[in-house]
């Protein structure tokens, strides 16, 4: 993609609003809209991840739309069972997918994975994530959701029925089955299958949370429950019904839920607070790419602990300047890092909220997307961006309408995603790159930070200056 030319494009204002329906089927909300599927958005309080002392986000993702996959899911210090528990799903699903997209030799044929995150409730010892999937090579819509608990009082992991006391489960199925029995495309005869077995039953009740006013909240997939045209099914079960039929840890959730503490205690050991570097930039970039050789380096994904970190440090020992397109739910997690990027001199793009194919959604969810990465953004530095990397590369007519922001691609792809080697992804670099040219790269791998100071190094010698992609721009 060896060019020069960002694209003008027109703001279209939007967000995503819904009221909050209760006990009934509700209108379907793809993954790209950061929500449960089939559902409006919780009305629940919002959780600030940068709080969670210790906290990483684990994330992978490529950018080749041959291949098209984002996952991310949060790794919390003293959660390890919930964690390992998520990794092991996130992977098992990359792994069926790549086997059955990326192998072929036709390409994805607008198939696509993503696995983005949403904390349900981070407080006191209760931890609560919901995981949402959007497979568009499964059956059917693809979308899906999970949600995942932790007891730090009890150093459990329990599955999203334990939020219900044992004693009152039965009691708790028979008001889901008489709120569910009446819907269309619903049989009540499916139901008692359903939940009759305590196996199917416990398989089926996977994605339950508390809404803010203390009700309970459980979802069904599309075709869980009913017929796949009746779409998903929403029940909820207001507070002063759940209260007496929740266990110990159930209570324990809602009260998090409803009146969250300052802070999250796991139990685990003392965490440091990952040190994050205070490089500054000494004044504007005054090269002149009309008579040096310039190239413009851009890390997606991020930020990320501990690489992006490292990443900032390797640049201020070669005063390289390079644009960051990151990714709103990691902005969101890590804005301390997002601000040492701005303050060391580095710009910030747009890379959406969870790297959807922002060519499959409507113009509001391409808003949406857009613009809660720089709100989050713009909290983190002060600025707002005036770029924006539409994930892999895909970008059309709605979305240019759908933003404000300039969309930038990129002449030399790294494949740092399909490639884990260091020497490898410097070598590309190194040898593909030429003047003026727009280098793709990731700072959520540590096997690319790893690169990068042979990179430098490297060109540098050759008489290469590095500086953002708007600088490039601004002055060829």
């Amino acid at each position: 993609m060896r060019s020069h030319t960002l694209l003008p494009a027109l703001l279209l204002l939007g967000s995503l609003t819904a009221a909050c329906a209760h006990g009934s089927s509700e209108p379907p909300v793809t993954a790209a809209d950061g929500a449960r599927p089939g559902s409006s958005p919780s009305p629940a309080r919002t959780v600030d991840p940068s709080k969670i002392k210790g906290l990483e986000i684990v994330s992978d993702s490529s950018e080749n739309g041959s291949c098209p996959f984002a996952t991310s899911y949060p790794d919390v210090p003293g959660a390890e069972a919930m964690t390992a528990a998520m990794k092991k799903d996130v992977e098992r699903r990359l792994a069926t997918f790549r086997s059955g997209v990326c192998t072929g030799s036709g390409g994805a044929d607008g198939r696509e994975l993503n696995i983005s995150h949403q904390f349900l409730v981070a407080s006191g010892d209760v931890l609560g994530v919901r995981l949402t999937t959007q497979d568009q090579s499964a059956a059917g819509d693809g979308l899906s959701a999970r949600t995942y608990w932790y007891d730090g009082k009890a150093g459990a992991y329990p599955t999203a029925l334990g939020l219900v006391a044992n004693g009152s489960r039965d009691a708790f199925v028979a008001a889901l089955k008489n709120q569910l029995k009446d819907r269309e495309g619903v049989d009540a005869a499916t139901l008692d299958d359903k939940f009759s077995d305590p196996d199917t039953r416990d398989a089926a009740l996977y994605d339950m949370a508390f809404t803010a006013d203390g009700g309970l909240r459980v979802h069904f997939d599309r075709g869980d429950v009913g017929v796949p045209a009746a779409g998903a099914q929403t029940v909820t079960i207001p507070k002063k019904t759940i209260t007496p039929w929740l266990s110990a840890f159930g209570k324990r959730a809602q009260r998090q839920t409803v009146s969250p503490s300052r802070s999250l205690d796991l139990g685990a050991p003392h965490v440091p607070a990952p040190a994050v570097p205070t490089h500054t930039a000494s004044g504007d970039d005054d090269t002149d790419c009309k008579k040096v050789k310039c190239i413009a380096l851009t890390f997606d994904d991020g930020p990320a602990v501990p690489e992006t970190s490292a990443l900032l440090t390797h640049l201020a020992q070669y005063r390289a300047r390079v644009t960051f397109f990151t990714v709103g739910q990691n902005v969101a997690a890590h804005p301390d890092l997002v601000r040492a990027e701005a303050k060391a001199g580095h710009e910030i793009g747009n890379h959406s909220w969870n790297h959807p194919d922002l060519t499959r959604l409507s113009s509001r969810q391409v808003a949406s997307q857009l613009n809660r990465t720089s709100a989050a953004i713009k909290a983190a530095t002060g600025r707002t961006p005036t770029l924006f990397r539409p994930p892999y590369g895909a970008v059309n007519r709605t979305v240019r309408a759908a933003t404000a922001l300039s969309p930038v691609l990129w002449d030399v792809d790294t494949e740092d995603w399909k490639y884990r080697e260091p020497a490898k992804v410097a070598r590309t670099v190194i040898t593909k790159a030429q003047p003026n040219d727009v280098v793709l790269m990731h700072d959520i791998h540590a096997t690319s930070v790893a690169a990068v100071p042979e990179i430098l190094r490297t060109l540098t010698a050759r008489g290469y200056h590095f500086v953002t992609v708007s600088h490039l721009r601004a002055t060829l």
